[in-house]
């Protein structure tokens, strides 16, 4: 009797899961930079671990679908297909034309090429040509803004990051006849003055390189990748990562990722959608200490607590909770120390 009282317990927790991710569009978005460049191992993939990505990607149990599809989707609250996936290139280097490219050509999934358009008309040696990403254009490669000079957004003023990215839409209007209405924050810093000014200049969606799960009803200038190199390249990280789900947050202290002198180590918090269970198993993480972070739990709300402040520079806090379905909730909040 107990093992069917547990049994049907489950089930019911599994449907309830279910029934909550039915009415959640959401999608994993990936993050690559260079491609088969072993003496850049920090932003480099190893061209047998982007094989075996596309693999995964192809056996059926994900759907990739165009970035523009996803962000259109998530601002309308339109229904996703289950495990969706888009693929991101940032930078626009040489390796990804030559190496990249034809693997993903040859596989058929779609992508987005975020280009910095100063790499490209300085014909920096490692870097893609104009003509090459017209061809990519003329292929169906969606084309993003990277800025113009590629500088943190978080650690420049707000008129210097208007005129980079005015600069940059320039660039593409003359090069390629249109304007990207995607971004893609270099370094993956930004605060919300930088989110603002995007919003201002009429960009429908930006994504930083925090790790978590793009969901509808989050911020669409503030959407979260996976980045991948070799490091973090590995077919466990890649899979759990391909499936995990969203974890729904809401009211964020502080608002600004960006942190001033008296606010760091931040007081870091948030407040859990009700359709997640088990927040029981809700663990943290910062990428500047190695053990879990000291979680304060109040009902829906989530206190963080570090040890020590950030160094200086972009971090991240990741914060995952295991679902019924046996996949993982993934909530990642960047901050930046100028």
């Amino acid at each position: 009797m107990r093992s069917f009282y547990t049994c049907t317990c489950l089930f019911g927790w599994l449907l309830l899961s279910l029934a909550a991710l039915a009415g959640e569009p959401a999608a994993v978005v990936f993050m690559y930079n260079r491609f088969g460049e072993p003496g850049a191992a920090i932003t480099n993939v190893r061209l047998d671990q982007f094989d075996a990505h596309l693999r995964e990607l192809a056996s059926g149990h994900y759907r990739v679908l165009p970035l523009p599809e996803i962000v259109d989707a998530l601002l309308a609250g339109r229904e996703l297909p289950e495990r969706t996936v888009a693929i991101t290139v940032d930078d626009a280097y040489r390796s990804f034309y030559t190496h990249g490219w034809p693997k993903m050509r040859d596989a058929k999934m779609p992508f987005t090429l975020f280009v910095w358009t100063d790499a490209i008309d300085q014909k920096l040696p490692d870097y893609m040509s104009w003509d090459e990403i017209r061809a990519l254009r003329d292929a169906g490669v969606n084309i993003g803004n990277h800025g113009a000079a590629h500088q943190d957004m978080a650690l420049n003023t707000g008129a210097a990051n208007r005129a980079d990215i005015e600069k940059a839409s320039r660039r593409f209007g003359q090069e390629l006849g249109m304007v990207p209405a995607l971004f893609a924050y270099p370094y993956g810093g930004y605060g919300v003055r930088d989110r603002d000014l995007l919003a201002k200049l009429g960009f429908k969606a930006a994504l930083g390189h925090h790790s978590g799960v793009a969901y509808a009803g989050a911020d669409p200038l503030m959407l979260p990748r996976f980045a991948l190199n070799e490091k973090h390249g590995g077919m466990r990280r890649f899979t759990l990562a391909a499936n995990a789900l969203p974890l729904p947050v809401s009211a964020i202290t502080p608002a600004d990722p960006v942190l001033r002198a008296g606010n760091n180590p931040p007081a870091f918090g948030f407040t859990v959608a009700e359709s997640v269970r088990g927040l029981g198993g809700l663990n943290c993480f910062a990428s500047h200490q190695d053990a879990a972070l000291k979680i304060e739990r109040i009902g829906r709300r989530i206190e963080v607590r570090m040890d020590a402040p950030f160094p200086r520079g972009n971090h991240r806090v990741n914060c995952t909770v295991p679902d019924p379905s046996g996949r993982w909730r993934w909530f990642g909040q960047p901050f930046t120390v100028p």
